[in-house]
């Protein structure tokens, strides 16, 4: 018997006829997948059975109720040439209200000179400033080469210094054999002493 062919909600229900129940124990004994549905079937019925009983409500509201309609400012907060007229309205009386209420104003005495002086001082300490900070960055980049230049050149030094006392020394264990050397050969030619 396939699983296919097994009604298991019909059994776990108790609608079967003696006959099919049977065949069905028979295959939930051989099928271990139809044991763990029947399983799951009684894990449900558990958990219905331990939800509370409620009240069905004695009313059901329709849609056409008073409760479901819209109050009067959320009929109006949702129309869009309502609240377009509104806003439009609300601006036009901004305008209004600040052509009627602005104060006149009353052009100052500017005394030219003094701004001239003012703007004189203010243009001479920016520029200050800035030749300043210009010549800072200037000194500062222009000892960093002269920083690396130098490092550069004492490290030319100091490998064609080394180079040199290689080559002393080479010269000078030459000059050592070659003296070894002659005075073995003197010593070799005076006989007798």
């Amino acid at each position: 018997m396939s699983c296919s062919s097994v009604d298991l909600k019909a059994y776990f229900l108790e609608e079967l006829a003696p006959g099919e129940k049977s065949s069905v124990e028979g295959h939930l004994h051989a099928c271990q997948n139809c044991r763990e549905e029947l399983d799951r079937l009684k894990l449900t019925e558990t958990a219905l059975l331990s939800l509370a009983d409620e009240d069905v409500p004695q009313r059901i509201a329709f849609v056409s109720d008073k409760v479901f309609e819209p109050r009067w400012w959320q009929t109006i907060w949702r129309s869009g040439p309502a609240m377009g007229f509104a806003s439009s309205a609300m601006l036009a009386a901004a305008i209004l209200a600040h052509a009627y209420v602005r104060p006149i104003s009353v052009t100052p005495v500017v005394d030219t000179a003094q701004m001239e002086q003012r703007v004189e001082r203010e243009v001479s300490a920016r520029l200050t400033a800035a030749v300043a900070k210009a010549v800072s960055e200037t000194e500062a980049r222009q000892s960093q080469q002269i920083a690396k230049t130098l490092e550069a050149a004492e490290k030319r030094y100091d490998v064609q210094r080394r180079q040199d006392m290689a080559v002393v020394q080479q010269v000078a264990r030459y000059y050592d054999q070659q003296a070894g050397r002659l005075m073995a050969a003197v010593n070799d030619a005076r006989p007798g002493q």
